[in-house]
């Protein structure tokens, strides 16, 4: 098992989760996180500190395109190890349905 962050954290990417993480597992695009399925040690203190609680286990149900994508854009963004400022417009993206469809940008973040 593995936690994932699903389209929730697309245009909030709060980096709470990344302050915690025990194993720095968390890469950066430029408007989400990703987590890296080989390096999470399962052992899930990112999922309760998340504001849009946009990390699940990847064993609920429909994470598999989540898992896929955590895995690809993990291996080619910069890891990310400190907690920074969420987006701008984090609190009113929070919960905005279709956010991946409409939103999701390829590009890197900074990294640490």
């Amino acid at each position: 098992m593995t936690y994932v962050v699903t389209d929730n954290c697309i245009r909030c990417k709060y980096t709470d989760c990344v302050e915690v993480c025990p194993v720095d597992c968390f890469y950066e695009g430029e408007n989400f996180l990703v987590i890296h399925p080989d390096e999470c040690i399962d052992c899930g203190v990112c999922e309760p500190e998340c504001p849009a609680e946009a990390i699940k286990p990847d064993t609920e149900p429909g994470l598999d395109m989540w898992l896929k994508l955590n895995s690809d854009f993990a291996s080619v963004w910069p890891n990310i190890t400190v907690k920074r400022d969420p987006m701008p417009e984090a609190k009113e993206m929070d919960g905005e349905p279709g956010k991946y469809e409409k939103y999701f940008s390829p590009e890197p973040g900074q990294g640490d």
